[in-house]
């Protein structure tokens, strides 16, 4: 007998929304888009009119209202940054589980917020880091853990693109804390973890460059980021809203490497290639793989694969850049 499928809402109807997370819940056969919740209630009812939600009420402007629906099994939070604690403990609080948009806050006290709701409560909380299921990069993760290509050294990434001008809402302090890193830096960030931990311990050092002199704003424009691991592994993060090039992930070791470009946008697609040749990878969804995780580990009472915890050291890492 088939599963009931889990009731999601989603929070927020920017692209992440319509673009990632609506599509994927068409998609997957273990869940489905129920309701809406948008400012302008307007925009929520064409939002749910063109992904089909199945509530009876599918869209609101209220959050209390849309969390009061005792059908709704989770939400998926997809607002701006500094929204993100707020809306995540009072989802909680529900009784409904979160499926959390990066970065889990933007300061102490919203990390300190959730984690002391979640010990509370009986819900999963799981972060969005979608890059962890391009199904490429999944390859590697095994490759790196079989040691394919030795003891790992180094990680290198680089995710960029040119921004117009600086009106785009994470440039400004009202919702936002972070421009670039908010925006793509915190992928990064996860990967590197994603690929080094537990093997090569925490994350041991940290240094940070920012610079914001084009538009000289309050926010990174460009940010590096350098790690060392307790290991003695080393990473380094490069984000920007300055230029276009091609996103890259690059893994290097005692006896090989790994090197991904274009593998970072929303369509699971791209190129990966070894120092032995070429590595084939199928096409597919990040999107349906981090709602089928989630949409799994609520129904077997596990952890999300990010969970709440590394949320929070990412979220702590990010904290930790000098502005």
């Amino acid at each position: 007998m088939q599963a009931k499928k889990l009731n999601f809402a989603i929070i927020g109807t920017g692209s992440i929304a319509s673009n990632g997370h609506a599509p994927a819940l068409i998609e997957t056969e273990k869940a489905q888009l129920w309701s809406v919740l948008s400012r302008n209630q307007e925009r929520a009812q064409e939002f749910a009119r063109k992904f089909k939600a199945q509530s009876a009420t599918p869209a609101y402007s209220s959050l209390v209202e849309l969390l009061a629906d005792r059908d709704l099994d989770a939400v998926i939070i997809a607002t701006p940054d500094k929204l993100h604690a707020e809306t995540a403990v009072a989802a909680m609080r529900a009784g409904k589980h979160v499926l959390l948009e990066k970065p889990l806050a933007t300061d102490r006290e919203g990390v300190d917020l959730i984690l002391e709701s979640y010990a509370q409560s009986k819900v999963k909380l799981g972060l969005c880091y979608r890059l962890r299921w391009h199904a490429g990069h999944r390859l590697v993760k095994e490759a790196v853990q079989r040691g394919d290509f030795g003891e790992i050294r180094h990680v290198r990434s680089l995710w960029a693109w040119r921004q117009a001008d600086a009106t785009n809402w994470r440039a400004s302090t009202e919702v936002g804390k972070w421009w670039s890193l908010a925006a793509v830096g915190t992928h990064l960030i996860d990967l590197a973890r994603w690929m080094l931990l537990p093997e090569h311990g925490e994350i041991t050092n940290l240094e940070s460059v920012i610079a914001n002199q084009v538009w000289q704003g309050p926010h990174d424009e460009t940010a590096l980021l350098t790690f060392k691991f307790a290991s003695g592994a080393t990473a380094e993060v490069c984000s920007s809203v300055l230029f276009d090039a091609p996103s890259r992930l690059e893994i290097y070791g005692s006896s090989g490497w790994v090197v991904c470009e274009d593998t970072f946008h929303r369509d699971g697609k791209g190129k990966i290639w070894t120092n032995r040749g070429g590595l084939s990878f199928p096409v597919t969804n990040p999107f349906l793989g981090l709602i089928d995780n989630f949409v799994d580990a609520v129904r077997t009472d596990n952890s999300p694969e990010v969970d709440v915890f590394e949320g929070a050291a990412n979220a702590k890492l990010l904290l930790r850049v000098a502005a």
